[in-house]
């Protein structure tokens, strides 16, 4: 008879990548159940252990391993080409996925003989040292300690709100699809670059209609509010964006995330109070760098206090420019015209100096600069779109493997907005089970246009950086735990860390001068340009630090302070907030909280602030190789080492110590933005 996990993709042997293409939705249930119910057997099996090993450590590892090779591909799936089938067959077995990770987050007996293993490491034994700590307090943070009615009330709550947050980003999703703005009077996309207008012109003609198209995706309203002379077309789309999956908009109450939003903050709470803390923020800290949420509001208040008098000067310079009162859709406008004005630079402009392929060319030629690496295209295995490509890093030295990546970097249709990394594989040495580490790096830019490469504006190059600074963590590492190898394990709010840092290079003149070349003519980007685009940096810079803290201050206290009597109070903390930090008041429509998907569907609840957190400890990491020389190679080796390859195995601050020889300086971020020049 023949075996029917033969013919499902999702449970090939170990060893071979994702077959992208073969999978459909049919296959995820079965494949999800039978990888639980055979690491089930293998919990049997650690439970039953005498007295824990090394070894024994490190088969329990190969556990989540095993389930992330099957339940990866389908969550990947999930977020780049979502589809009906597909998100059924996901939230069908998401509840499975979660009850198995809650049961282990609570199994006494792996909770026991962690406890055993701690006694036994010694302090040559670092590494399995930071594993064992962490893994204690992870079993805690998931309710191990719980008894009874409690117990079962937790693992309840984790799976209501890992469907809830499910919930909220395809909402997101669908609202974001479901835009369109069909137009037949070219008068109307009057300043829109002609690359956005031919794109539009095209998507019409796919649909069989007159004029113009255009959808929501990021780089289309990106565009719209930067450069639309119409400023109907302009609130139009602020309203469409600002609206997204909520009770106002051109879809009003259709996808609306309100009532989710409070359920998840309510679950969240109930969570955090089953474990023993007081706030859901609380919670969150447990796994971060803060020591207490005191610490995080003080450090958002003290950057507010420093950066929001310059965000008032850079108001008033706009409106006088503008010579009107500005709406919150004119400010991208009035700015990009200023900046034309006062730096004689747009930033459409720079498009045709930075085509996707010499970006990425460039890109590579830095990380063999800094690290000795050297990046090829490599046939690609299946993937889950045409455009998708796949790369490998090798070593100069040895021509050895240190990892790969999945680049998927084209907007459409059904897929989730926005930048990321994620692991496809994490590196692992485990008992004879050997895996070099692989990622995903996803964006959302403009695809090509014809015989026109994809043409990204400079802030895009900065996001191409940013999330291959998290591919280097991710790739990178010398950690054959999965558990702490990359960023897993590492504090949440240094994650970021590599990221940002990888971001200071692209305003670098060294590194423009390999990236920013015309795309017809290889010219390289003129020296006045250059000059320019450095200047830029500080461009507003208080305005663009005012709208962070905003976020970072309404999800922080929105955690901190619920109460479950009076409820989110989401509107009443996202108007003080703004009323405290911000200086551009929005419409009474605006409903951002409701799209506001790193918080309320990802990773980031009571974690927003670790953007700005992480980018001190990078504008401050970065002022090493300032001191040193932007290529110099010992320092290079010195982050590779301190901070890269050492994933979650320390403390993200004795790690940053070690690369910098102290502890971070908030002013550091503060020269870098400008702001400190202008206190």
């Amino acid at each position: 008879m023949n075996d029917p996990a033969a013919a499902n993709p999702l449970l090939a042997p170990t060893h071979v990548l994702p077959d992208f293409a073969a999978i459909r939705p049919e296959h995820v249930e079965p494949a999800v159940r039978d990888v639980l119910a055979a690491q089930r057997r293998a919990l049997v099996v650690a439970e039953a252990v005498a007295a824990p090993t090394l070894d024994w450590l490190r088969d329990l590892e190969r556990i989540n391993t095993e389930i992330n090779r099957v339940w990866g591909p389908v969550s990947h799936l999930n977020a780049v080409l979502s589809s009906p089938p597909l998100r059924d067959a996901y939230n069908r077995c998401l509840p499975l996925v979660t009850e198995f990770s809650t049961e282990l987050g609570q199994n006494e007996a792996l909770y026991r003989h962690f406890g055993e293993l701690k006694e036994q490491v010694t302090a040559a034994q670092a590494i399995e040292r930071q594993l064992v700590k962490q893994a204690l307090r992870d079993f805690r943070l998931g309710g191990v300690t719980l008894t009874g009615a409690a117990r079962q009330r937790f693992r309840e709550v984790m799976q209501e709100l890992a469907a809830r947050q499910a919930t909220f980003e395809q909402n997101v999703m669908d609202s974001t699809d479901a835009f369109e703005h069909h137009e037949t009077d070219r008068a109307a996309l009057a300043g829109l670059p002609e690359l956005a207008i031919e794109r539009a012109s095209r998507l019409a003609a796919e649909r069989k209609l007159e004029g113009w198209l255009l959808r929501l995706d990021p780089p289309t309203f990106q565009t719209v509010m930067a450069h639309a002379e119409s400023r109907v077309l302009r609130r139009m789309y602020y309203e469409a964006w600002t609206t997204r999956a909520s009770d106002q908009g051109p879809h009003a109450g259709k996808w609306d995330n309100s009532a989710l939003i409070e359920q998840i903050l309510a679950l969240r709470h109930e969570a955090a109070g089953l474990v023993g803390f007081r706030s859901f923020a609380e919670y969150s800290l447990a796994t971060k760098m803060a020591e207490s949420p005191e610490r995080v509001i003080e450090f958002l208040r003290d950057l507010a206090r420093r950066s929001r008098p310059v965000a008032e000067q850079e108001l008033a310079e706009l409106r006088a420019f503008a010579g009107q009162e500005l709406e919150p859709w004119d400010t991208a406008f009035y700015a990009e015209r200023l900046r034309q004005q006062k730096l004689n630079l747009a930033e459409e402009e720079l498009r045709p100096y930075f085509p996707l392929p010499q970006v990425l060319d460039g890109l590579f030629s830095l990380f063999g600069k800094l690290f000795d690496l050297k990046v090829q295209e490599a046939a690609a295995p299946s993937v889950w779109h045409p455009t998708v490509r796949y790369f490998e890093l090798r070593r100069r030295a040895d021509d050895s493997l240190v990892g790969s990546c999945y680049v998927d970097l084209f907007a459409r249709p059904n897929k989730r907005g926005g930048a990321w990394m994620d692991g496809c594989l994490s590196r692992a040495k485990l008992n004879g089970a050997t895996q070099a580490p692989v990622a995903y790096l996803v964006c959302n830019f403009n695809a090509p246009v014809g015989d026109t490469p994809s043409l990204l504006t400079h802030s895009e190059v900065v996001t191409l950086f940013h999330e291959f600074g998290h591919g280097l963590h991710h790739l990178l590492t010398e950690i054959d735990y999965p558990s702490i190898a990359g960023i897993n394990g590492v504090a949440w709010d240094a994650v970021e860390l590599p990221s940002q840092f990888l971001e200071n290079f692209t305003w670098q003149p060294e590194v423009l001068s390999t990236i920013a070349r015309h795309y017809q003519t290889g010219a390289p980007l003129p020296q006045d340009k250059m000059e320019m685009l450095q200047r830029s940096r500080k461009f507003l810079a208080g305005l663009a630090m005012a709208r962070q803290l905003e976020f970072a201050l309404f999800d922080f206290r929105l955690h901190h302070e619920y109460d479950p009597k009076r409820g989110s109070r989401v509107h009443e903390i996202l108007g003080e907030v703004r009323r405290e930090v911000s200086v551009i008041q929005p419409p009474a429509f605006n409903r951002f909280a409701n799209s506001f998907g790193h918080v309320f569907g990802g990773g980031y609840a009571a974690g927003y602030y670790s953007y700005k957190w992480a980018e001190v400890l990078a504008a401050d990491a970065f002022a090493a190789f300032e001191e040193s020389g932007v290529f110099d190679r010992s320092t290079a080796e010195r982050f590779r080492r301190a901070i890269l390859a050492t994933g979650g195995s320390r403390d993200a601050l004795d790690s940053f110590v070690d690369f910098r020889g102290r502890k971070p300086e908030l002013d550091a971020l503060l020269r870098q933005a400008g702001i400190a020049a202008r206190q």
